[in-house]
Parts: C-alpha cells; structure tokens; sequence
C-alpha cells in the first residue's frame, strides 16, 4: 500500500509527501511549514528525505523537518550540507518498504538525480525539475546535449511510470507545447483536460511517460514534423539535440 500526496510551497511548487505501512518519506522539501502542519495533523512521522538536486526550492525545508527528528538526508553528491547519505548513478536506496534506483540526469543543474521504484510494476518517478509535464527544466548549469541525453534516459522508463516532478507549470507548458506542436490532437485534449484541473485548483500531475510521449515536445524531438517545423522556423539541423536545444531556447524567451 502506497499513498503519494502533493503538499504546495511557494507559488508553485510541490513536496512530495510518500506514505506506506512502513513510514513516511519527503521528496525535494522547500520549504517546511505546511509538511510540518500536515504531518501534525496526520500524526505522521518522517522517515527519510530525498533531495534531487541543490536548488532552495527543493532543499529550503530541511533544516526545519530535520531537527526534531534522527532521519537520513539522501541527495547528490556536491555541497548541500544537510545530505547524510550522498548517492550516485546506479545506486539503489531502501526507504519505507521502497526500493529506488538513483538516475543521474544533469542538465539543469550538474548535480541532478531522480528517484525511480518499480514498485511491483506500478513505476514511479520523482524527478524534480528535469521533466515536467509537457514542458522539462531550464538548462541552468548543463548543457543542452546533457539535457537531452537525460530525458533520453527517463524515455527508456516503462510507458506506464507516473511522473512526479517539482512544479506545477502544467498549463502553461501544453501552450507553448501546441505552438510547436499546433496538429497533436491528444496535445490539444491533455490542454482541455488541464484547464478544467486548474479552474478546479485541482493538481494536474502526476502525469504518465505514455502521456508525455504522445505530447511533451521535449520528448518528441525524433518526430519528423516537430524537426521539419523547428528547422523552417529556425533554420537548424534536423538532429535531434539540435532541435531540442532550439525548443528550450524558444520556451525560454516563449
């Protein structure tokens, strides 16, 4: 038994609140009053904390959410100071009845990881701010190329993993993604779907590899018509990383 629940910090953001019969973990804690709250009123304890990369948005929480409590910290291995089990590409880490496979997958930032369970075939992914639904992170610290090799990686998962990432950019996502993808019909119903969530306050994720794959741009970057389009709009070569980097560089100023 699984229970995955969204906590919201800042303005956009989500904690990742993960529950079984054997604990309670957070995923990327920015900030710790309202996990502190809800756990209050839960009675629940914290077990562990994972982190997946540096960023004060997913790191702001754990002093706060640490300091009553002897946990273990997972997260990459570079400067946070609050990590007490540093983990790296291939490892597997034991947490509350889960097993999970650390992914590395830098791109923006250099030391970003994802989290990743089988989960007796009911895979799922917590993998911060590296892809979102319909849209992936800014390319901060990486380069392009790394941030395509890694969502090339996080491609190879099983089709039905749900995906758990870090913000809720959903909507705003899918209209830049019907901008260089205008004809994608299931593009175009996820967009509708969205919308109701949100005038609902409802949170559109998680979202499905299977979903990102039939409408995520960044996801689509060998599909011959997105290559053709982006080449005529930007004069780029038809390969695949220099199609996704004209994307994200497009999305960045969209």
């Amino acid at each position: 038994m699984i229970n995955i629940e969204p906590i919201k910090a800042f303005n956009d953001n989500y904690i990742w609140l993960v529950t079984t019969n054997e604990g309670s973990i957070v995923i990327d804690p920015g900030e710790s009053k309202n996990t502190l709250d809800l756990l209050s009123n839960k009675q629940i304890d914290l077990s562990n904390i994972l982190i997946t990369h540096h960023h004060f948005d997913h790191t702001g929480g754990i002093a706060d959410l640490s300091k009553n409590n002897t946990l273990d910290v997972y997260g990459p291995s570079n400067g946070i100071e609050s990590i007490t089990k540093r983990v790296a590409n291939g490892d597997v880490i034991n947490v509350i009845g889960l097993s999970f496979e650390i992914i590395e997958i830098p791109g923006h930032t250099l030391d970003h990881i994802a989290y990743y369970s089988f989960n007796e075939g009911n895979p799922i992914l917590f993998c911060g701010d590296t892809l979102f639904s319909g849209g992936c992170g800014r390319v901060f610290e990486g380069t392009h190329e790394q941030m395509h090799n890694s969502l090339a990686k996080l491609k190879q998962l099983p089709s039905n993993t749900k995906i758990y990432c870090g913000h809720e950019y959903t909507e705003s996502n899918f209209k830049f993604a019907l901008e260089v993808d205008p004809l994608n019909e299931d593009l175009q119903v996820r967009l509708n779907e969205v919308k109701q969530l949100r005038e609902l306050e409802i949170p559109t994720l998680p979202s499905t590899l299977e979903s990102e794959l039939k409408t995520n741009p960044f996801l689509r970057c060998d599909n011959e018509d997105i290559q053709e389009s982006i080449h005529k709009k930007f004069n780029t070569p038809k390969l695949e990383v220099d199609v996704f980097k004209a994307i994200r560089e497009w999305k960045d100023n969209f």
